[in-house]
């Protein structure tokens, strides 16, 4: 059995940079965002039933994930039938690579673990985080992201002081190199069976 860690952090924390490292170091890690990403390009699971839905965002072939987000922001209510839509194609995939696991650890990066209960397949969890102020310029130096736009995602995500309070371990990514010697302190500890990183 694969010791199951999760790997969360809200927008802008810098957990895409902290998931590679973590596959730097030869883990396997299965990325919620790359498979919405695959579900909603041509030939994806999950077009036919959302441009059934949204006809607006079928685009190519293709589902717009900017499209989505602007119905979203116009109706709240558009979001839970989009995820009851794609949460179970999500479910499904990530049920796939937990029954193929054969390394001693695998990472699931997951933005919303704690909001959408999969922290409860997880044997541990790493909470990527930076202070507030730095999370902000980080965020708002990504195109086309504004204050309201991060406002509107931050009011759906978890407090990232109740994630770090959550957590097994806090990786902090101000410098890349500490995030790095944070990774391989929790792979060591988690073989070595303990939460000491």
């Amino acid at each position: 059995m694969s010791y199951v860690l999760g790997l969360t952090g809200s927008i802008a924390m810098g957990k895409s940079t902290t998931s590679a490292l973590f596959a730097a170091e030869g883990l396997p890690v299965w990325d919620a965002d790359a498979v919405v990403h695959r579900l909603y390009a041509q030939g994806g699971a999950a077009v036919a039933p959302l441009a059934a839905a949204f006809p607006e965002a079928l685009a190519d072939g293709a589902i717009s994930r900017p499209t989505l987000a602007r119905i979203t922001a116009a109706d709240p209510g558009a979001l839970p039938r989009i995820e009851a839509v794609v949460h179970p194609l999500v479910a499904a995939d990530r049920a796939g690579f937990l029954a193929g696991a054969t390394a001693d650890i695998v990472v699931l990066d997951v933005p919303l673990l704690f909001e959408t209960g999969t922290d409860a397949l997880c044997d541990g969890i790493a909470v990527v985080s930076v202070p507030e102020a730095v999370q902000r310029d980080r965020a708002l130096a990504r195109p086309g992201m504004d204050g309201m736009r991060l406002a509107m995602m931050l009011a759906r995500q978890i407090p990232d002081a109740e994630k770090r309070a959550r957590a097994t371990w806090v990786i902090e990514t101000l410098t890349l190199d500490a995030a790095r010697a944070r990774v391989r302190a929790i792979i060591a500890a988690i073989r070595k069976g303990g939460i000491d990183a």
